[in-house]
Parts: structure tokens; C-alpha cells; sequence
């Protein structure tokens, strides 16, 4: 005798199944179509994260409201929320890296994509969003402090422990692109010419032409047009 399998059960199978490891997203855009809590794709990093400065930068277009809160980046090890990047309730961009963060009241995301850069460094602590090639004031966060390695870096969801407590409210939903990283904090001409899509060093952390990433539930890759 046979039975059907749960229809629920099917889906939830669907929903957690994670792709094998693929490399390389030139000119290829991540779309997240729609507010989930298992959806997400998992970055490898081209060397371990112990950072004392970094340059992170991205292309993100975003409908959802800017009451909803979104993770644009999640870094954690099994204890901390070693680099996270939010847009908050109040539309306002942060940075938090173990415990209380820093805000900046930013150009709002949108529709039409927004060029986003975070720089940081640990001897004076300067922190900086850099919007379309343009670069906020500074903020001093954190110094002396150093990132630690060994974690999992995840786009599309905030892990409130190392890979489990997703929350479907905090998801991203839109599209991303062009995620890079940096072990240092490029000048400010390298990243203004990184927005205009000129050529500049190859990210040592991550590279989207070469980066090893793994999808997981719905997430699309489609043609950057």
C-alpha cells in the first residue's frame, strides 16, 4: 500500500533544500521575490575573516517599505553578530558588530538601484557609507575592535543564532548585486569608480565574478539587463 506524503511536508522539503556550491555571478543579479524565512544564499569567502578594516560594497534595489526593517548583510559566529548591515524601521542604515551598532541617515533604498558601500577600520575606528559614489560624514565605532573568523556570511536573512532563528519580517526582498569585500578601506576614488562600474582591485574577501555561494529556498539568478 502507498500513501501521499503531506503536501505541507513537500513543502517544507522544497523550502530548506539548499543548491550545491556554484562559482561566479557576473553580470548576474539575485532576486528575492517575495518575504520568506528560509530563503537565503550562504557566501565563501576567499580567506578568513579576522578584519581589522574592511571595504564592503553592493548594488540593492528594494519596494518594501521603509517601516520594514531588511538585512542587506549578515556575518555571524556562533556567539555574535560579527558584521551586520541593516535598514531600520525608521529608514535609517546601520552597522553592528557585536552588540549595539552605529546609524546613518542615508539617501532612502528604492526601486531603481542604490550603490552602497560600508567602509571601517580598527586604529581610529572611522566608519563610513559611501551612496551612489558619495560619501557620508564620518562616525568613529568600535575601535581597537577586530572581526572574528570562522563564521557564516549570509544575504537575504539575519541568522539570530549561527544558522536558525530566521524571521521572515527581517528578510530582503529585491534584488542584489555586485557584492564585494575588501580586507582594507579602498580611497575614495576606487570606490566612486567602483560605482561608475570602472575597474578596480579585485575583492580579496569577495569577488562576484569568482565568488562560491550557495542558494537556499526560493532565490533567483537571473541576467543583469
Amino acid at each position: 500500500m502507498t500513501f501521499a506524503m503531506p503536501a505541507v511536508f513537500l513543502f517544507g522539503v522544497f523550502a530548506l533544500a539548499s543548491s550545491a556550491t556554484q562559482v561566479g555571478l557576473s553580470a548576474k543579479v539575485l532576486l528575492f521575490p517575495y518575504e520568506t524565512d528560509f530563503s537565503y544564499v550562504t557566501l565563501t569567502p576567499l580567506k578568513e575573516m579576522t578584519l581589522k578594516a574592511f571595504t564592503l560594497c553592493l548594488r540593492v534595489a528594494t519596494e518594501l517599505p521603509e517601516e520594514r526593517q531588511i538585512i542587506l548583510f549578515a556575518y555571524r559566529t556562533d556567539d555574535y553578530d560579527e558584521l551586520n548591515m541593516w535598514r531600520e524601521k525608521d529608514g535609517r542604515i546601520s552597522f553592528h558588530m557585536s552588540g549595539d551598532g552605529t546609524f546613518f541617515h542615508l539617501p532612502p533604498l528604492g526601486t531603481f538601484r542604490t550603490s552602497l558601500c560600508l567602509t571601517w577600520e580598527s586604529v581610529a575606528g572611522l566608519t563610513a557609507f559611501w551612496v551612489d559614489g558619495k560619501r557620508s560624514t564620518y562616525q568613529v565605532y568600535k575601535p581597537g575592535h577586530s572581526i572574528r573568523p570562522k563564521g557564516t556570511v549570509l544575504l537575504g536573512q539575519d541568522p539570530d543564532k549561527h544558522l536558525g532563528g530566521l524571521e521572515a519580517l527581517q528578510s530582503f526582498v529585491g534584488e542584489m548585486t555586485d557584492v564585494n569585500m575588501w580586507d582594507f578601506v579602498l580611497s575614495g576614488s576606487t570606490i566612486q569608480a567602483w560605482h561608475y562600474g570602472r575597474k578596480v582591485p579585485e575583492g580579496n574577501i569577495f569577488n562576484w565574478a569568482t565568488i562560491e555561494y550557495e542558494l537556499t529556498g526560493n532565490v533567483k539568478v537571473v541576467d543583469d539587463d
